[in-house]
């Protein structure tokens, strides 16, 4: 298995979010060099309600489904505190969690909550203190696929469970043409590209599979891929990328990923009425009903995977920044305050929905603005 996904393992040609006018002002370099979309009117609308803090050069990385998300927010930044440099590297969940506890960058971002093992970890890193989760990014992780002469795809968590895990491998198999009875699927090998990175995109994707499926998916989730057979790619853009080239692929990634490189996505039959769209809003309404899962002042949140809700899209992830609640680096503490305050407020939320992310409800937003406020 290790053999076939090294011998497989690319590393694609980033995609865009939507186009960012004029070039970034700092630049996030990593697998996923996207382009940030302009969502959110530009920097010069945002810039009065920033307040600049800091100086020097601020190094953050981790999840890249977030990764168009804050090329918006540090080109809006960038505009307003010019004397700060903030630079984003979407290395993926797993490794950003990594380097954060190492010390080396002041802010992690991660699609699945801190494991108790790490909180304990990071008390060597926070002086006095400990790592907290601070949900920023919340959204749909879209299902997008390649199958020619098909532009409407329905599929349950049963049918994606066994898809990606090699039990179907054909895209006229029985059991989806059962879900699809008006489409006309053609006799094509299915190519089901996952994540080779330490991803909190897998972690959320294969719990839904795991929650969702009845028995179907038989691996423990994770950021880590334990999926039998399949093609591996790095990052996000990896894998999209990968989908929009090759005939037959399907794959998960975060909805800019699609929307940008306008790769047509599943539609989820969740047992609702209808079968339910990757859509911000439809993310939103699940989202909303997630529960507390943290202590204190970590805010991590329990998303549920199996619901059946009208409109509720299951298939949803919640990028949370990591930061040390107490004994964060003297030097890069106030431009760490200053740039997370801006993108929990209304101005750095408004931003997201134009890029294909679910804003935060405004009661998670408020409690994440008042702990950043008492970070220290």
């Amino acid at each position: 298995m290790k053999q076939l996904q090294r011998k497989n393992r690319v590393r694609a040609l980033a995609v865009g979010a939507l186009a960012v006018s004029g070039a970034l002002a700092l630049s996030a370099c990593g697998s996923d060099n996207t382009s940030g979309g302009s969502g959110g009117s530009g920097s010069s609308a945002k810039a009065a309600n920033i307040k600049c803090e800091g100086k020097g050069k601020l190094l953050a990385s981790g999840s890249s489904a977030q990764k168009n998300a804050m090329d918006v927010w540090v080109q809006n930044y960038a505009g307003a505190c010019q004397g700060t440099e903030i630079n984003y590297q979407p290395t993926g969940s797993g490794a950003g969690i990594t380097t954060f506890l190492q010390g080396q960058t002041a802010f992690a971002g991660s699609d699945s909550p801190l494991k108790p093992e790490e909180i304990t970890k990071s008390k060597s890193v926070c002086k006095g203190g400990q790592a907290i989760d601070l949900p920023m990014v919340g959204g749909p992780i879209a299902v997008g696929y390649n199958v020619p002469g098909v532009d409407n795809l329905v599929l349950d968590a049963p049918t994606l469970a066994k898809i990606f895990d090699s039990q179907i491998s054909n895209w006229n198999d029985p059991a989806i043409k059962k879900l699809n009875p008006g489409a006309k699927l053609p006799d094509l090998k299915i190519q089901a590209f996952h994540r080779s990175d330490d991803s909190g995109t897998t972690d959320n994707f294969t719990k839904y599979l795991k929650g969702a499926s009845g028995g179907a998916w038989k691996h423990e989730p994770g950021k880590k891929w334990e999926g039998s057979g399949g093609q591996a790619a790095s990052g996000s853009a990896g894998v999209s990328s990968q989908v929009k080239q090759t005939s037959g692929a399907i794959s998960y990634f975060e909805l800019s990923y699609a929307t940008a490189g306008k790769i047509p996505t599943v539609k989820i039959n969740t047992g609702a009425k209808a079968p339910v769209e990757a859509t911000v809003d439809n993310a939103s309404k699940a989202i909303a009903a997630a529960k507390p899962a943290g202590q204190g002042n970590d805010l991590a949140l329990k998303l549920d995977y199996t619901t059946k809700a009208e409109g509720a899209y299951p298939i949803t992830l919640v990028t949370n920044e990591i930061v040390c609640d107490k004994g964060n680096k003297a030097d890069t503490l106030p431009a760490t305050k200053s740039f997370l305050t801006y993108i929990s407020s209304k101005d750095g939320q408004d931003a997201l929905k134009a890029l294909g992310y679910a804003p935060l409800p405004t009661e998670i937003a408020d409690k994440v603005s008042k702990t950043v406020a008492t970070l220290s």
